[in-house]
């Protein structure tokens, strides 16, 4: 009897940012929900990581319409922080990730051996689609940092979801942003929508934003494009810079008559305390309108 002799698949991304930052992004659960997916009909609710000989490693993969899903699990073999990460995957294919540093540019290489199932192509396309992912994601964040913040709300999902975004009850749980907060168009993937309030002045501002996917009661996900300044929309210019390409991403999950509703968002350095006091007053104020 001969033993089939197996196939190694490389796939390489070249990272404008140093290794450090890498290497952080890449075994951060925090961060790997953000990148772990090869395509935007797909992403990464829960990732745990245990990065040391021995440890294990969990990212559940899904569809974002929930039809289907995944463990991607495995255990750690070999670790050289900034340098090398071997890892034996739950099927027993073994996996080699290295980093290599050139001052603020970082080439990682993924070496992993192939299954049997589906084509060489496929799995090669697949593998390097994630990480393609992964360098959209390291590079964007010099711009954006990521915050996490979710409730447990005790109410089935399709409440939880109705409620967030219905046209009066949006004013009132996003009042602890803005008393005088509401939005104004549609939520239907691909449309635009308004994210409006009033200054101390009496002035109009705001966000002016698309729905990039709604998914009901699964997965809303909104791209900021643009401002509203004294009731005028500007698409263009340092201050609409500052929140081009912004999302925020709510995740809705229903396990045992409780929903867990998971935000989040792009924030830039000027508003991460107001984020950081204001996002979990909100939750609260929707949980308690919900319940």
């Amino acid at each position: 009897m001969t033993t089939k002799e197996k196939t190694n698949i490389t796939v390489r991304a070249i990272i404008n940012a140093p290794v450090e930052k890498v290497w952080s992004f890449w075994t951060d659960p925090k961060h790997i929900i953000h990148w772990n997916n090869a395509s935007n009909d797909w992403h990464t609710p829960k990732a745990e990581n245990d990065l040391r000989v021995g440890g294990r490693f969990l990212s559940r993969m899904e569809a974002k319409d929930g039809s289907s899903g995944f463990d991607f699990t495995g255990e750690y073999i070999k670790i050289e922080k900034n340098k090398l990460i071997e890892y034996d995957i739950a099927d027993s294919r073994k996996v080699i990730v290295t980093f290599v540093s050139n001052g603020n540019v970082t080439t990682l290489t993924e070496v992993f051996e192939a299954e049997q199932i589906h084509k060489i192509e496929l799995q090669q396309a697949g593998w390097q689609s994630i990480l393609d992912n992964f360098k959209k994601y390291v590079e964007k964040s010099t711009k954006f940092e990521k915050m996490h913040f979710e409730i447990t709300i005790h109410a089935p999902v399709d409440k939880v979801f109705q409620t967030m975004f219905d046209a009066e009850l949006w004013t009132e749980w996003t009042a602890e942003f803005n008393p005088s907060s509401y939005f104004k168009g549609s939520w239907e993937k691909g449309s635009k929508i308004l994210f409006l309030g009033t200054d101390q002045d009496g002035n109009t501002g705001g966000m002016v934003s698309r729905i990039k996917e709604n998914i009901p009661n699964k997965f809303v996900s909104i791209e900021h494009l643009g401002i509203v300044k004294n009731g005028k929309e500007i698409m263009t210019g340092s201050e609409v810079d500052t929140w081009s390409g912004a999302l925020e991403n709510y995740t809705f999950t229903y396990t045992n008559g409780k929903t867990l509703l998971s935000v989040d968002t792009d924030s830039n350095e000027e508003f991460k305390t107001y984020f950081l006091e204001t996002w979990p007053k909100a939750l609260k104020k929707l949980k308690s309108i919900c319940e």
